[in-house]
């Protein structure tokens, strides 16, 4: 099962809106195939498995593991359970169930149903962390949400005044780079008008392979010129605004309310998207909107080593340390929200 998950990480970012899963098929004690999802509309994890195998008459004395309940229902493609079935494979080693209402045991029922040997439960804490963004947004009805800003070693994450560089740079260029690794793995970033007005950021992945996320930019007068980077045609754009605007090439409007809950707001049209995952890039306002309002599932805090004296504060928020990395003179601070 360990080695289904490290095989089903090799699609974080490209499955939206499917899970990620892996698969390993085993016969006396040997690996004779194995596969992950690619990406929605490919093949799933268990066909590639199964395809992998190059003796096929080995399959109904074989045990299929796979981190996730296979599928029961026809969608972009066949149902997984049925294939498992028709290949007269007998043991079926699941990690975890799928929650989508699709599935959440039809799977399994199915299975059993035929005569397989079924065991679930199969190292479940880490198949669900694996899928955590996908849980999230099964279980929750809003994406898994991401908090990340940089901030000097004194505690601000801009200066009070700015030269015309923009932005004003307070981590190394591998913190950069990882910044923008995290934004490959995840479905949509968002920021506010004044990060769009201060930093013109682009909010792609330049410095890291990969796709880039949908670009979410909260403006709520709809003041921004269409020439900021934000509006270029790398990526699309949605501009959530309490005034209507008319759709161009590659943005998109949708108009909410700037209330004291904003951050449930663009939680409820996200979900209404199928975003399942969304990084939170600031500034202070925009992130403090989603921590006062306990909606945040993880945070990255950059650490510079400048010193700013007097700014614009980092955010204030409660978070338990997973973890802390040294990236060359930065400091990487992981930390999970484990107050709801």
């Amino acid at each position: 099962m360990k080695r289904c998950i490290q095989l089903a990480k090799n699609g974080l970012g490209t499955t939206y809106p499917n899970p990620l899963v892996g698969s390993v098929i085993v016969h006396n004690n040997t690996i004779i195939g194995e596969g992950w999802h690619y990406k929605a509309g490919h093949p799933h994890a268990e066909v590639n498995a199964v395809h992998s195998v190059q003796d096929t008459s080995q399959l109904s004395d074989a045990t299929i593991y796979v981190s996730l309940e296979p599928c029961s229902h026809f969608g972009k493609t066949p149902p997984c359970a049925d294939l498992i079935i028709e290949k007269g494979i007998k043991k079926v080693m699941i990690g975890t169930t799928d929650p989508n209402p699709k599935v959440a045991g039809q799977g399994i029922k199915k299975l059993m149903e035929a005569g397989c040997d079924v065991a679930v439960g199969i190292l479940e804490s880490e198949c669900n962390e694996l899928n955590k963004r996908f849980f999230t947004f099964q279980q929750k009805q809003r994406p898994y949400l991401i908090l990340k800003w940089a901030e000097t070693a004194d505690g601000f994450i801009a200066p009070k005044t700015r030269n015309a560089q923009k932005p004003v740079w307070i981590t190394n260029e591998f913190s950069r780079q990882l910044a923008h690794k995290l934004r490959a793995e995840e479905q949509a970033i968002l920021v506010g008008t004044n990060t769009v007005k201060e930093d013109n950021p682009s909010l792609t992945t330049r410095d890291w392979q990969g796709n880039h996320p949908l670009r979410i930019i909260l403006d709520r007068k709809n003041i921004l010129d269409k020439d900021f980077a934000v509006f270029n045609k790398r990526s699309d754009t949605l501009l959530l605004t309490e005034q209507p605007g008319k759709d161009f090439e590659g943005t998109s409007f949708e108009t909410i309310v700037f209330d004291q809950h904003l951050a449930s707001s663009i939680c409820d049209v996200l979900y209404r998207k199928s975003i399942q995952s969304l990084v939170v890039e600031g500034g202070t306002k925009t992130l403090q909107t989603f921590i006062d309002a306990n909606l945040w599932d993880e945070a990255f805090v950059f650490e510079g080593k400048s010193i700013f004296r007097e700014g614009v504060k980092a955010p204030v928020f409660n978070g338990t340390l997973l973890k802390q990395n040294n990236i060359a003179d930065n400091i990487l601070y992981h930390y999970k929200n484990t107050s709801h």
